[in-house]
């Protein structure tokens, strides 16, 4: 599958860089971390189609991590465990903390690369639908955001919050939400959502006529369809 983005999550240097040089030579596309730091941040600021994590990371338990995991990208991300771990109590574990497959080592390299193809599809499908608030239409699967019919540019942190307001809809998302699942760990500085508020404002809201995005005082953001 070609353009399929995936997340490898090992510490295991030689496992990694087999996994890496296996699945970029069957056109996934492929990042990599070695902590648990590192796999939140970029889940935080990157869509990925799935995530290969190994449960054994020098900072983190990974049933704890896959958990997270799930919460920290503005989509529901897929995760495949690799783990030496192979009784059905550790399986029924791994499933319970949000696991979507699991392989246990050793494994073929063949069998984790038809495992992330079937997840991607299965991941595409459940993503194909468009989202229609308003006059705002967002295509998760393409990535595209039009309102009222014109296409609107977006930076990847504009493009997940305004995921995250989405999936909220009509509900409001308060700022300590936007901030951990957007940055996590990593968030830059005090001002950082303000000014992608603002980013995203003036792209989704500055050439029509009524706001979209609202300011919900003392909780955070909401986005508004505007009828009535």
């Amino acid at each position: 599958m070609s353009h399929t983005r995936i997340l490898i999550v090992e510490d295991n240097h030689a496992i990694a860089e087999q996994l890496h040089d296996y699945l970029s030579a069957r056109q996934f596309v492929v990042d990599y971390a070695d902590t648990g730091c590192r796999a939140l941040a970029l889940a935080a600021t990157h869509d990925f189609d799935v995530i290969v994590l190994d449960l054994m990371l020098p900072d983190a338990d990974g049933m704890d991590l896959c958990a997270q995991l799930k919460a920290k990208g503005s989509i529901n991300m897929p995760v495949l465990m690799l783990t030496a771990r192979d009784s059905l109590a550790d399986k029924g574990e791994g499933f319970a903390a949000g696991a979507d497959d699991y392989l246990t080592k050793p494994f073929e390299l063949a069998e984790v690369a038809m495992r992330c193809s079937a997840l991607a599809r299965r991941h595409l499908l459940h993503r194909s639908a468009t989202i229609t608030i308003g006059e705002l239409v967002i295509d998760p699967g393409k990535r595209l955001v039009k309102r009222a019919g014109q296409a609107i540019d977006l930076s990847a942190t504009d493009y997940s919050i305004l995921m995250l307001l989405a999936d909220a809809y009509p509900n409001a998302v308060s700022r300590n939400e936007l901030v951990n699942k957007v940055w996590g760990d990593d968030f830059p500085d005090s001002d950082a959502l303000r000014t992608h508020i603002y980013t995203l404002r003036k792209a989704v809201d500055k050439a029509f006529s009524s706001a979209m995005i609202k300011t919900i005082h003392g909780m955070g953001f909401k986005l508004d369809a505007g009828h009535g």
